[in-house]
């Protein structure tokens, strides 16, 4: 599979095997593009359960040798890309490689559009939007700044806080956070095979993580929350059901995720929203900062 390879260079796709060279070469273009690093192993052992994403056929690593120098994947039905260089290997038209592969692979599955996201004013941006791909909407990572806390905010009478320790609590979190999420335009919705493999079944989970409001004995909001490697609390899903919101839920819930994720250690509060969810306001006003801007990319693919 070395067709059109810049010389010297051959790919295959990425086994099990790979996983600790694909987060060297994924976490190094993170800190090269970002100046951050949020990317764990976790994460990509658990994309990498999720049941729709078949690793054979949906992934792929370009090698120097024995050498992993790129790497990219395509889920979402084709509808989401991602792919990074070894910093120290850019310039030898690895990039372009493997963002050319990644819309023949979503184009072999269906989909008519192709998305990746990238931080803001790197290297990988420039590749994309030189290859004719536009904005489709912007994601920020927020942090809350030492010192900072978020006020307790007492539920509405009624809603009760409690950890989604039972399989009923799982699948009524899963459900309002898809239905909340569909709200985007274009949104491939998860299956909760899926959203399980990366959240409650993610490597090393706790049923602390996933936490709800209830309401007569239904699942109005959820959050789910990591606490990382690096002693941050990161609020990876926050939604609240349409005819609950504007009740200070999702406040209650925030504060509530990042002091269980202190109570375990977490040194840093983080999260990231996007132009989507209308939620940036809340997020500022109760004093969070915007640490990274990555924008998502989009292009559209022959039929």
């Amino acid at each position: 599979m070395t067709t059109d390879l810049p010389p010297g260079l051959t790919a295959r796709p990425l086994t099990t095997d790979d996983l600790d060279a694909v987060f060297a070469v994924y976490s190094g273009a993170e800190l090269e593009d970002s100046g951050h690093l949020a990317l764990e192993p976790e994460d990509i052992a658990g994309d990498w359960a999720r049941p729709s994403f078949n690793l054979a056929t949906d992934s792929i690593g370009v090698f120097d040798g024995e050498r992993l120098v790129g790497a990219a994947e395509v889920t979402r039905s084709g509808a989401r890309s991602e792919g990074a260089v070894r910093p120290g290997e850019r310039g030898r038209g690895i990039g372009s490689w493997l963002a050319a592969w990644t819309e023949r692979r979503a184009t072999s599955l269906g989909s008519s559009r192709v998305g990746q996201v990238a931080p803001d004013g790197s290297l990988p941006q420039r590749l994309l939007l030189g290859r004719g791909y536009t904005l489709s909407h912007t994601s920020w990572v927020l942090e809350l700044p030492d010192g900072t806390e978020i006020p307790e905010r007492p539920l509405p009478t009624g809603y009760t806080l409690a950890t989604a320790d039972t399989a009923d609590r799982e699948q009524a979190a899963y459900e309002v956070i898809q239905d909340a999420f569909d709200e985007w335009e274009g949104r491939v919705r998860d299956s909760f095979e899926d959203w399980a493999a990366t959240t409650v079944r993610r490597p090393g989970a706790e049923p602390w993580q996933l936490r709800v409001v209830e309401h007569d004995g239904a699942v109005v909001a959820a959050s789910f929350t990591i606490l990382d490697s690096q002693g941050a609390g990161y609020v990876y899903q926050l939604a609240v059901e349409r005819t609950h919101r504007g009740q200070g839920l999702a406040q209650s819930l925030l504060a509530d995720a990042f002091g269980q994720a202190r109570e375990r250690g977490a040194t840093r509060s983080e999260l990231s929203t996007d132009s989507r969810t209308g939620a940036l306001d809340l997020y500022l006003k109760v004093g969070m900062e915007v640490t990274q801007v990555w924008p998502h990319l989009v292009t559209d693919l022959p039929r």
